[in-house]
């Protein structure tokens, strides 16, 4: 059974032109080989041809072209001409499809084949060959006129030759929704549609078509039967928004992009249905024409530069979509845009005057005195709008100041510190305008800038007295007699230049040295004047002057008075004890003198030493200079350590001399500091006082030791409760630490194959570490340590008794459990007697020379101690000890040093 399609007349306007029914062959092996389409013997110009199937043959092809002129392809595959065309019975040509990413190319042949239709008539039996029962797509024109019931296809069993078949159908349309739209005749399979069906609710229909005997007997499977609705340009695109509203700087350039329109399709996609072209149909104002858009995208842009906000500053266009690729038989839809210009700072603020005149009385401050108006087009309250205003010249003395006021843009020009009438009745100002917002033209911007001029008048006002210069000096000696009277400060009446009326009064004088005359301000001295003073700085004396006139008015200045030096202090020692290291080479002190007086008054000094009767001090005693400032005190015999008195006249230039009492500590150190601290400690002087943190570490001392005492005692306990129990590897795991004093190489035996190692070299094994022992009082101490973590190269003295505490670095533990011999040696002698006995034979089983020899035990080590520490010191160990040797001691090693 094979369904089979009834011939009808064509519906539309190109379909009776072309007078066929085009069937698009495509080879089901390669699409891209040839299409065959049959065709009329005239093509009419703009008439559609047929369809092809792009996507089979390159699915990823973004360029299509023809081969030629006279058809062309669009992107759904449709075939069109573009020429008015007679074909004779066989025509071809191309399709190109290229990728442009990937330079790929594909080629469609296209066959084009004149047919001649018959036209039959409806009750014309088609006669078909045999074929199978198989679907074939079926389609049918959305929106159909009819007449329906409308006639689709026929459906048919090859079985009918042999039984009498009945057709039915199921499926939507038929018996769901929507129902009774589609039905079949029972007896000869002839698919009908009852009424019109709209494209964009349904898309296509999936049936199932049966074919049974009258008895029930089913001859063939149930056959799928796919009914696709071919759409109609039925549906108007529309815009997504009703008004569309865009804003655009002004001046911008040519273009620039000012929004992006859409418009949607509700037809078939990817078919010229919904092929959409986007223009502009009007612009208010009309003139001139800035704006353009994109026949594809919807973008519009600016197609001139000639934007002006304070022109014109918005833009409405009526634009338009049109499906069918733009063609004026597609449909279309209208919309609005509204274009807002956006400013931007074009225009320069001016002033409205050029010129101004105000007036201000001098001494006001904080006024305004001037308020000036410009003119700005830009968009006003913004920053292209609001104005900044800048004094260029004429205020060099910050006089004055201007701001702007917020809400009407003008400036404001204010006094801001006072003006002098007797200085300057008239100041000049020239002041510049700008917008906060930088200007957008380019160019120079200080040439196009708006400038203007204010006069500005300042008036006299009735002034009291004015303290100028504010600080006033005058100039006398400090040994000047007390009553001497000295010119004073002196104010002034502004208006006269004259010191006439003016009262004077004092209101700071530090030390009380001066009394001030009130009518002419002149000084008298009250007190001697000193230039060495503790508050004179520089050798100037400051006093505040305060200056009234008849009508209350005052000012106030500072006067001071340089005090000019005269030679009336001696030079004086300020260290009063001086220290002599008599242990050093040179034992010697030096002596500093100083004089308050200038140095004119002051240095070179001359140091002698002053003579007291019944005494002895210039044989005793010499002072030798060196420099103008310093002395270098020396003892001329031998004197024993001790405490002397000497005194030391000291003379300037001038021979204005002091005598300084001087105490001489002689002592028996190498620095000063050491003679200080042991005299405190002699003479208990010194007020010693501890700090928190001195107490602190008392503290942690103490608390140190504690902690000590504690850990031995408990380690003492927890050892008297162990038992003694003989691991099998004793001898393994103990260092054995003999004293010696025998002579003899000591050999140290190592478990791994009893390699003997002389003394000296690094030797651990499982036995752990042993060193060599020292004779002492005819007896031996053997001292047993478990482990084997201590290095013979971390004990100082290689080679001589050491006990565990004198080896420094390493884990060491220690065995609380000291054995007795008896119990030593009962527990080793057969294992050491075995060892040693292979460790003292050579290669012939003969005695070695070296070999280990026995020793008494002589009982714990030796009263006096081992003096290996202090015989042979290590390199690592430094010469730290040298700095806590005796006095004596650092005289030799100063004078090795100085060598």
């Amino acid at each position: 059974m094979a369904p089979a399609r009834a011939t009808r007349p064509a519906s539309g306007a190109l379909r009776p032109q072309l007078l066929l029914t085009l069937a698009i062959l495509t080879f089901t092996c390669d699409a891209c080989k040839k299409v065959i389409l049959h065709v009329p013997s005239k093509l009419d110009a703009e008439k559609f041809v047929g369809r092809v199937n792009l996507k089979e043959c390159f699915q990823s092809a973004n360029l299509i072209h023809s081969s030629d002129p006279d058809f062309q392809i669009l992107e759904d595959g449709s075939v069109y001409t573009t020429n008015a065309v007679l074909s004779s019975e066989e025509r071809s040509f191309s399709i190109l499809l290229s990728n442009t990413e990937n330079q790929e190319e594909k080629k469609i042949l296209v066959l084009l084949q004149h047919q001649t239709k018959k036209r039959h008539s409806k009750e014309k039996v088609l006669r078909r060959a045999k074929r199978r029962w198989a679907p074939i797509p079926c389609s049918m024109q959305e929106n159909s006129l009819g007449p329906f019931p409308l006639f689709l296809q026929q459906i048919q069993s090859d079985t009918a030759q042999n039984y009498t078949i009945f057709y039915s159908i199921r499926g939507p349309g038929v018996d769901r929704e929507p129902k009774n739209l589609f039905y079949v005749e029972r007896d000869t399979g002839n698919l009908f549609c009852t009424r019109p069906v709209d494209r964009e609710e349904y898309e296509s229909f999936e049936l199932i078509a049966f074919a049974t005997t009258p008895d029930g007997y089913t001859p063939e499977l149930p056959l799928p039967l796919v009914i696709r609705i071919e759409d109609e340009n039925d549906n108007y695109p529309i815009f997504t928004e009703k008004t569309y509203v865009f804003t655009i700087s002004e001046n911008c350039r040519v273009g620039s992009t000012v929004g992006q329109v859409c418009a949607t399709d509700k037809d078939e996609p990817d078919t010229m249905h919904t092929r959409l072209k986007y223009s502009i149909i009007e612009q208010l104002p009309a003139y001139p024409t800035l704006f353009s858009m994109h026949p594809t995208t919807g973008v519009i842009t600016t197609s001139s530069s000639q934007l002006d906000r304070e022109l014109i500053d918005k833009y409405q266009l009526k634009i338009k979509v049109q499906d069918m690729d733009g063609q004026y038989f597609g449909l279309q839809t209208t919309s609005i845009c509204i274009i807002n210009i956006d400013d931007v700072n074009d225009n320069l603020p001016t002033f409205t005057r050029t010129s101004y005149v105000t007036s201000v009385e001098e001494n006001t401050v904080d006024v305004e005195i001037l308020r000036v108006t410009v003119e700005d087009k830009d968009l006003m309250n913004t920053a292209n709008w609001r104005a900044n205003y800048t004094i260029l010249k004429g205020n060099e003395n910050e006089n004055f100041k201007i701001v702007t006021d917020p809400k009407t843009n003008e400036g404001i020009l204010c006094v801001v510190k006072p003006l002098n009438y007797e200085e300057r009745k008239q100041v000049d100002l020239q002041i510049v305008v700008v917008n906060e917002a930088p200007y957008s033209k380019e160019g120079s911007l200080r040439s196009t800038m708006s400038t203007a001029t204010v006069t500005v008048n300042v008036k006299n006002q009735d002034e009291g007295p004015e303290c100028s210069p504010r600080v006033q000096t005058i100039q006398t000696k400090e040994n000047v007699p007390v009553g001497t009277e000295i010119q004073g400060y002196k104010a002034y009446d502004p208006e006269t230049r004259s010191s006439s009326g003016i009262r004077y009064k004092k209101l700071s004088d530090p030390k009380e040295w001066v009394r001030i005359n009130e009518n002419t301000g002149s000084i008298t001295i009250f007190r001697n004047l000193d230039r060495e003073a503790e508050m004179i700085r520089g050798g100037i004396y400051n006093i505040t002057i305060l200056a009234s006139d008849k009508d209350g008015r005052s000012c106030t200045g500072t006067l001071g008075i340089i005090l000019q030096d005269v030679n009336d202090n001696g030079p004086s020692i300020p260290k009063h004890t001086v220290v002599i290291c008599k242990t050093v080479l040179s034992p010697s002190a030096d002596i500093v003198a100083i004089d308050p007086d200038e140095p004119i008054n002051g240095p070179p000094f001359d140091f002698r030493l002053e003579n007291i009767p019944d005494s002895d001090i210039e044989r005793t005693w010499r002072l030798t200079k060196i420099n103008d400032t310093a002395a270098r005190l020396f003892y001329e015999k031998d004197l024993p350590f001790g405490t002397y008195r000497i005194s030391v006249r000291v003379a300037d230039r001038h021979g204005r001399s002091l005598i300084t009492p001087l105490k001489v500590l002689l002592c028996d150190c190498v620095t000063e500091n050491d003679c200080t601290l042991r005299t405190d400690a002699r003479t208990g002087g010194g007020d010693v006082r501890l700090g928190k943190w001195a107490i602190l570490a008392i503290l942690l001392g103490i608390a140190l030791l504690f902690c000590i005492l504690f850990t031995l005692v408990c380690g003492g306990t927890g050892a008297a409760k162990q038992p003694k129990v003989f691991p099998d590897d004793l001898a393994q795991q103990n260092l054995i630490v003999s004293n010696t004093e025998a002579p003899g190489d000591d050999k140290i035996c190592s478990t791994d194959g009893f390699t003997t190692h002389t003394v000296g070299s690094s030797a651990q094994g499982v036995c752990g570490t042993m060193g060599s022992g020292v004779k002492n009082g005819g007896q031996e101490s053997i001292e047993m340590v478990k482990g084997g973590h201590q290095t013979l190269e971390s004990c100082r003295g290689t080679g001589h008794h050491h006990t565990l505490d004198s080896c420094r670095g390493g884990h060491v533990e220690v065995d609380t459990c000291r054995y007795t011999y008896s119990e030593w040696h009962n527990f080793t002698q057969p294992r050491l007697g075995e060892k040693v006995q292979l460790c003292n034979q050579d290669d012939k089983h003969k005695h070695a020379q070296d070999y280990v020899l026995t020793y008494n035990y002589e009982g714990k080590g030796s009263v006096a101690g081992s003096i290996g520490c202090c015989s042979e010191r290590q390199e690592e160990d430094g010469l730290e000890f040298l700095d806590h040797l005796e006095p004596k001691f650092r005289t030799l090693a100063e004078a090795c040093i100085k060598r």
